[in-house]
Protein backbone atom coordinates (compact mmCIF):
# COMPACT_ATOMS: atom_id res chain seq x y z
CA UNK A 1 0.00 0.00 0.00
CA UNK A 2 2.80 2.12 0.90
CA UNK A 3 3.99 1.84 -2.87
CA UNK A 4 1.11 2.58 -4.13
CA UNK A 5 1.03 5.99 -2.62
CA UNK A 6 4.54 6.85 -3.44
CA UNK A 7 3.69 5.76 -7.28
CA UNK A 8 0.39 8.23 -6.77
CA UNK A 9 2.52 10.74 -5.86
CA UNK A 10 5.72 10.94 -7.61
CA UNK A 11 3.52 12.25 -11.03
CA UNK A 12 1.86 14.56 -8.32
CA UNK A 13 4.84 16.63 -7.62
CA UNK A 14 6.04 15.76 -10.76
CA UNK A 15 3.21 17.69 -12.29
CA UNK A 16 3.44 20.60 -9.27
CA UNK A 17 7.00 21.18 -10.16
CA UNK A 18 6.27 21.50 -14.23
CA UNK A 19 3.68 24.18 -12.99
CA UNK A 20 6.37 26.09 -11.00
CA UNK A 21 7.91 28.07 -13.01
CA UNK A 22 10.93 28.71 -10.73
CA UNK A 23 11.31 25.54 -10.70
CA UNK A 24 11.21 24.81 -14.62
CA UNK A 25 14.13 27.66 -14.62
CA UNK A 26 16.55 26.31 -12.13
CA UNK A 27 16.26 22.89 -13.78
CA UNK A 28 16.95 24.83 -17.16
CA UNK A 29 19.60 26.25 -15.74
CA UNK A 30 21.04 23.19 -14.33
CA UNK A 31 20.29 21.58 -18.19
CA UNK A 32 22.38 24.28 -19.60
CA UNK A 33 25.52 23.40 -17.43
CA UNK A 34 25.33 19.76 -17.85
CA UNK A 35 25.29 20.24 -21.61
CA UNK A 36 27.88 23.05 -21.48
CA UNK A 37 30.52 20.61 -19.93
CA UNK A 38 29.52 17.99 -22.31
CA UNK A 39 30.17 20.23 -25.41
CA UNK A 40 32.66 22.11 -23.57
CA UNK A 41 34.27 20.42 -20.62
CA UNK A 42 35.61 23.16 -18.30
CA UNK A 43 31.93 24.80 -18.60
CA UNK A 44 30.80 24.13 -15.16
CA UNK A 45 33.75 23.81 -13.41
CA UNK A 46 33.25 26.05 -10.00
CA UNK A 47 34.99 28.54 -11.02
CA UNK A 48 33.24 29.20 -13.78
CA UNK A 49 29.97 29.26 -12.13
CA UNK A 50 31.24 31.79 -9.94
CA UNK A 51 32.21 33.83 -13.01
CA UNK A 52 28.89 33.11 -14.37
CA UNK A 53 27.47 34.01 -11.03
CA UNK A 54 29.21 37.19 -11.09
CA UNK A 55 28.06 38.39 -14.29
CA UNK A 56 24.61 37.57 -13.89
CA UNK A 57 24.66 39.66 -10.53
CA UNK A 58 24.82 43.08 -12.41
CA UNK A 59 21.61 42.00 -14.47
CA UNK A 60 19.96 40.79 -11.24
CA UNK A 61 20.51 43.97 -9.35
CA UNK A 62 18.52 46.00 -12.31
CA UNK A 63 15.79 43.13 -12.28
CA UNK A 64 14.95 44.21 -8.88
CA UNK A 65 13.76 46.84 -9.57
CA UNK A 66 11.78 45.64 -12.66
CA UNK A 67 10.10 42.76 -11.03
CA UNK A 68 8.89 45.21 -7.91
CA UNK A 69 7.13 47.46 -11.09
CA UNK A 70 5.88 44.47 -13.39
CA UNK A 71 4.23 43.36 -9.48
CA UNK A 72 2.95 46.60 -9.61
CA UNK A 73 0.77 45.77 -12.82
CA UNK A 74 -0.63 48.74 -14.33
CA UNK A 75 0.97 47.15 -17.55
CA UNK A 76 4.15 48.52 -15.69
CA UNK A 77 7.67 48.41 -17.10
CA UNK A 78 10.81 50.42 -17.21
CA UNK A 79 12.11 50.36 -20.55
CA UNK A 80 14.64 53.23 -18.77
CA UNK A 81 16.88 50.60 -16.86
CA UNK A 82 19.45 50.16 -18.81
CA UNK A 83 20.05 54.22 -19.71
CA UNK A 84 19.55 54.52 -15.76
CA UNK A 85 22.36 52.35 -15.17
CA UNK A 86 24.74 53.64 -17.71
CA UNK A 87 24.15 57.33 -16.49
CA UNK A 88 24.40 56.02 -12.18
CA UNK A 89 27.87 54.42 -13.61
CA UNK A 90 28.88 57.71 -15.38
CA UNK A 91 28.43 59.73 -12.28
CA UNK A 92 30.11 57.25 -9.91
CA UNK A 93 32.91 56.95 -12.16
CA UNK A 94 33.39 60.54 -12.25
CA UNK A 95 32.69 61.26 -8.75
CA UNK A 96 35.29 57.76 -7.60
CA UNK A 97 37.86 59.27 -10.51
CA UNK A 98 39.91 56.12 -9.23
CA UNK A 99 40.12 57.29 -5.37
CA UNK A 100 38.89 55.18 -2.48
CA UNK A 101 38.62 58.66 -0.58
CA UNK A 102 35.38 59.30 -3.06
CA UNK A 103 33.53 55.77 -2.95
CA UNK A 104 31.04 56.65 -0.71
CA UNK A 105 30.17 60.19 -2.55
CA UNK A 106 30.30 58.46 -5.77
CA UNK A 107 27.93 55.80 -5.12
CA UNK A 108 25.07 57.90 -3.08
CA UNK A 109 25.25 60.32 -6.35
CA UNK A 110 24.43 57.33 -8.72
CA UNK A 111 22.16 55.83 -6.25
CA UNK A 112 20.60 59.38 -5.63
CA UNK A 113 20.53 60.18 -9.12
CA UNK A 114 18.85 56.76 -10.46
CA UNK A 115 16.35 57.17 -7.72
CA UNK A 116 15.21 60.65 -8.95
CA UNK A 117 14.89 59.55 -12.38
CA UNK A 118 12.59 56.54 -11.17
CA UNK A 119 10.64 59.21 -8.94
CA UNK A 120 9.97 61.21 -12.15
CA UNK A 121 8.46 58.11 -14.25
CA UNK A 122 6.40 57.15 -11.18
CA UNK A 123 5.27 60.77 -11.19
CA UNK A 124 4.58 61.06 -14.96
CA UNK A 125 2.65 57.51 -14.53
CA UNK A 126 0.13 59.05 -12.01
CA UNK A 127 0.27 62.12 -12.02
CA UNK A 128 0.21 62.91 -16.13
CA UNK A 129 -0.90 59.54 -17.02
CA UNK A 130 1.06 58.66 -19.07
CA UNK A 131 1.01 54.95 -20.13
CA UNK A 132 4.18 53.27 -18.78
CA UNK A 133 5.93 52.25 -21.77
CA UNK A 134 5.45 55.50 -23.41
CA UNK A 135 7.00 57.17 -20.25
CA UNK A 136 9.79 55.17 -19.55
CA UNK A 137 10.87 55.37 -23.33
CA UNK A 138 10.61 58.73 -23.01
CA UNK A 139 12.81 58.42 -19.88
CA UNK A 140 15.24 56.98 -22.22
CA UNK A 141 16.41 59.61 -24.43
CA UNK A 142 16.25 62.40 -21.23
CA UNK A 143 18.62 60.04 -19.75
CA UNK A 144 20.88 59.56 -22.51
CA UNK A 145 21.01 63.22 -22.95
CA UNK A 146 21.47 63.99 -19.45
CA UNK A 147 24.88 61.50 -19.51
CA UNK A 148 25.49 63.18 -22.88
CA UNK A 149 25.52 66.86 -21.28
CA UNK A 150 27.30 65.37 -18.02
CA UNK A 151 29.96 64.01 -19.71
CA UNK A 152 30.12 66.53 -23.24
CA UNK A 153 30.39 63.34 -24.88
CA UNK A 154 33.28 61.91 -23.37
CA UNK A 155 33.05 59.68 -20.31
CA UNK A 156 35.75 59.87 -17.71
CA UNK A 157 36.81 58.68 -14.81
CA UNK A 158 37.75 55.30 -12.80
CA UNK A 159 36.19 52.67 -10.29
CA UNK A 160 37.62 53.24 -7.39
CA UNK A 161 40.01 50.10 -6.14
CA UNK A 162 37.64 49.39 -3.49
CA UNK A 163 35.04 48.97 -5.56
CA UNK A 164 36.71 46.92 -8.05
CA UNK A 165 37.91 44.53 -5.55
CA UNK A 166 34.55 44.03 -4.44
CA UNK A 167 33.49 42.97 -7.79
CA UNK A 168 36.04 41.49 -8.89
CA UNK A 169 37.91 39.91 -5.88
CA UNK A 170 37.65 36.38 -3.99
CA UNK A 171 36.01 36.76 -0.44
CA UNK A 172 34.22 33.88 1.59
CA UNK A 173 34.47 30.34 -0.50
CA UNK A 174 36.02 32.08 -2.92
CA UNK A 175 33.11 33.89 -4.50
CA UNK A 176 33.18 37.46 -5.05
CA UNK A 177 31.32 40.00 -3.01
CA UNK A 178 29.48 40.99 -5.28
CA UNK A 179 27.50 37.70 -5.38
CA UNK A 180 27.61 38.05 -1.70
CA UNK A 181 26.05 41.51 -2.17
CA UNK A 182 23.58 40.12 -4.46
CA UNK A 183 22.60 37.07 -2.18
CA UNK A 184 21.92 39.99 0.83
CA UNK A 185 20.11 42.19 -1.24
CA UNK A 186 18.05 39.14 -2.97
CA UNK A 187 17.34 38.19 1.13
CA UNK A 188 16.25 41.67 1.58
CA UNK A 189 14.33 42.14 -1.50
CA UNK A 190 12.27 38.77 -0.94
CA UNK A 191 11.41 39.59 2.64
CA UNK A 192 10.51 43.17 1.76
CA UNK A 193 8.11 42.12 -0.81
CA UNK A 194 6.37 38.80 1.48
CA UNK A 195 6.66 39.82 4.42
CA UNK A 196 5.94 43.35 4.94
CA UNK A 197 2.94 45.68 4.39
CA UNK A 198 4.71 47.62 1.45
CA UNK A 199 4.88 44.11 -0.24
CA UNK A 200 1.57 43.33 0.10
CA UNK A 201 -0.06 46.07 -0.92
CA UNK A 202 2.47 45.89 -4.07
CA UNK A 203 1.04 42.57 -4.98
CA UNK A 204 -2.38 44.15 -4.37
CA UNK A 205 -2.12 46.98 -6.69
CA UNK A 206 -0.68 44.88 -9.38
CA UNK A 207 -3.99 42.45 -8.87
CA UNK A 208 -6.42 44.74 -8.81
CA UNK A 209 -6.10 48.16 -8.25
CA UNK A 210 -9.55 49.21 -8.06
CA UNK A 211 -10.20 46.74 -4.94
CA UNK A 212 -7.16 47.60 -3.80
CA UNK A 213 -7.99 51.43 -3.47
CA UNK A 214 -11.07 50.35 -1.95
CA UNK A 215 -9.44 48.55 0.68
CA UNK A 216 -7.35 51.53 1.66
CA UNK A 217 -4.30 50.82 0.01
CA UNK A 218 -2.47 54.31 -1.18
CA UNK A 219 -2.34 52.83 -4.78
CA UNK A 220 -0.69 56.23 -6.38
CA UNK A 221 2.28 56.17 -3.63
CA UNK A 222 2.69 52.53 -4.27
CA UNK A 223 3.37 53.18 -7.78
CA UNK A 224 5.66 55.72 -7.65
CA UNK A 225 7.84 54.35 -5.27
CA UNK A 226 8.06 51.04 -7.40
CA UNK A 227 9.69 53.06 -9.88
CA UNK A 228 11.75 54.90 -7.76
CA UNK A 229 13.01 51.55 -6.45
CA UNK A 230 13.25 50.59 -10.22
CA UNK A 231 15.47 53.88 -10.95
CA UNK A 232 17.51 52.66 -7.88
CA UNK A 233 18.25 49.12 -8.15
CA UNK A 234 19.32 49.95 -12.11
CA UNK A 235 21.45 52.82 -10.91
CA UNK A 236 22.88 49.85 -8.30
CA UNK A 237 23.63 47.42 -11.07
CA UNK A 238 25.17 50.58 -12.82
CA UNK A 239 27.89 50.57 -10.34
CA UNK A 240 28.93 46.94 -9.50
CA UNK A 241 29.00 47.19 -13.42
CA UNK A 242 31.56 49.97 -13.54
CA UNK A 243 33.70 48.35 -11.15
CA UNK A 244 33.85 45.22 -13.09
CA UNK A 245 34.74 47.13 -16.15
CA UNK A 246 37.02 49.61 -14.20
CA UNK A 247 36.03 52.22 -16.74
CA UNK A 248 32.74 53.50 -18.34
CA UNK A 249 31.40 54.12 -21.80
CA UNK A 250 28.46 56.05 -23.09
CA UNK A 251 26.04 52.48 -23.86
CA UNK A 252 27.85 50.76 -20.99
CA UNK A 253 24.67 48.93 -19.67
CA UNK A 254 22.18 49.71 -22.24
CA UNK A 255 21.81 46.31 -23.32
CA UNK A 256 20.23 44.86 -19.92
CA UNK A 257 17.04 46.89 -20.99
CA UNK A 258 15.05 43.58 -22.53
CA UNK A 259 16.91 40.98 -19.98
CA UNK A 260 15.66 42.32 -16.79
CA UNK A 261 12.10 42.21 -17.89
CA UNK A 262 12.94 38.74 -19.67
CA UNK A 263 14.57 37.32 -16.15
CA UNK A 264 11.51 38.95 -14.11
CA UNK A 265 9.32 36.82 -16.26
CA UNK A 266 11.38 33.76 -17.26
CA UNK A 267 11.06 33.61 -13.33
CA UNK A 268 7.30 33.48 -13.25
CA UNK A 269 6.03 36.72 -12.40
CA UNK A 270 2.91 37.49 -14.44
CA UNK A 271 3.23 40.38 -16.66
CA UNK A 272 0.11 41.93 -15.83
CA UNK A 273 0.82 42.22 -12.17
CA UNK A 274 0.05 41.15 -8.80
CA UNK A 275 1.58 37.55 -8.84
CA UNK A 276 5.50 36.62 -8.82
CA UNK A 277 8.44 38.04 -6.49
CA UNK A 278 12.39 38.75 -7.34
CA UNK A 279 13.28 34.79 -6.09
CA UNK A 280 12.07 33.53 -9.80
CA UNK A 281 13.82 37.09 -10.74
CA UNK A 282 17.17 35.85 -9.57
CA UNK A 283 16.58 32.32 -11.44
CA UNK A 284 15.71 34.05 -14.57
CA UNK A 285 19.29 36.19 -14.65
CA UNK A 286 20.60 33.43 -13.80
CA UNK A 287 18.97 31.16 -16.63
CA UNK A 288 19.98 34.18 -19.03
CA UNK A 289 23.31 34.13 -17.85
CA UNK A 290 24.00 30.52 -18.60
CA UNK A 291 22.62 30.43 -21.71
CA UNK A 292 24.42 33.22 -23.17
CA UNK A 293 27.43 32.08 -22.05
CA UNK A 294 26.63 28.58 -23.71
CA UNK A 295 25.65 30.20 -26.79
CA UNK A 296 29.22 32.15 -26.47
CA UNK A 297 31.01 28.85 -25.80
CA UNK A 298 29.37 26.84 -28.69
CA UNK A 299 30.79 29.82 -31.15
CA UNK A 300 27.18 31.22 -31.89
CA UNK A 301 27.08 34.71 -33.69
CA UNK A 302 25.52 37.41 -31.67
CA UNK A 303 22.85 37.80 -34.14
CA UNK A 304 21.75 34.51 -33.49
CA UNK A 305 22.23 34.62 -29.85
CA UNK A 306 20.13 37.77 -29.74
CA UNK A 307 16.90 35.63 -31.62
CA UNK A 308 17.66 32.59 -29.18
CA UNK A 309 17.20 35.00 -26.47
CA UNK A 310 13.58 36.56 -27.62
CA UNK A 311 12.46 33.12 -28.46
CA UNK A 312 13.33 31.77 -24.79
CA UNK A 313 11.54 35.14 -23.69
CA UNK A 314 8.22 34.63 -25.71
CA UNK A 315 8.01 30.77 -25.17
CA UNK A 316 8.38 31.38 -21.18
CA UNK A 317 5.69 34.05 -21.73
CA UNK A 318 3.43 31.86 -23.80
CA UNK A 319 3.77 29.11 -21.01
CA UNK A 320 4.19 31.13 -17.55
CA UNK A 321 3.70 35.16 -18.02
CA UNK A 322 -0.10 35.59 -19.26
CA UNK A 323 -1.50 32.10 -17.50
CA UNK A 324 -3.11 32.66 -14.02
CA UNK A 325 -3.92 29.04 -13.80
CA UNK A 326 -0.36 28.16 -13.08
CA UNK A 327 -0.87 29.81 -10.10
CA UNK A 328 -3.83 27.99 -8.51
Amino acid sequence: MATDAHTHRAPAVLAALARNPIAVSALIALGLLMVGQVVSPGFATPGQVVSMLRVASFLGFIAVGQTIVILAGGDGIDLSVGKVATLAAIIAARVMDGSNANVVQGVFFALAAGALVGLVNGLGIVALRIPPFVMTLGMMGVVQGAALAYTAGVAAGRAAPALTTLVGGRFLLGVPGVVWTWMLVTAMVIVLLRRTRFGWEIHAVGANREAARLSGVPVAARVVQAYALSGLFAALGGVMLVGYTESVFLNLADSYTLPSVAAVIIGGTLASGGVGGYAGSFIGAIVLTVLNSFLTTVNIPEAVRTIVNGGVLLAILALYGRQRRLRS
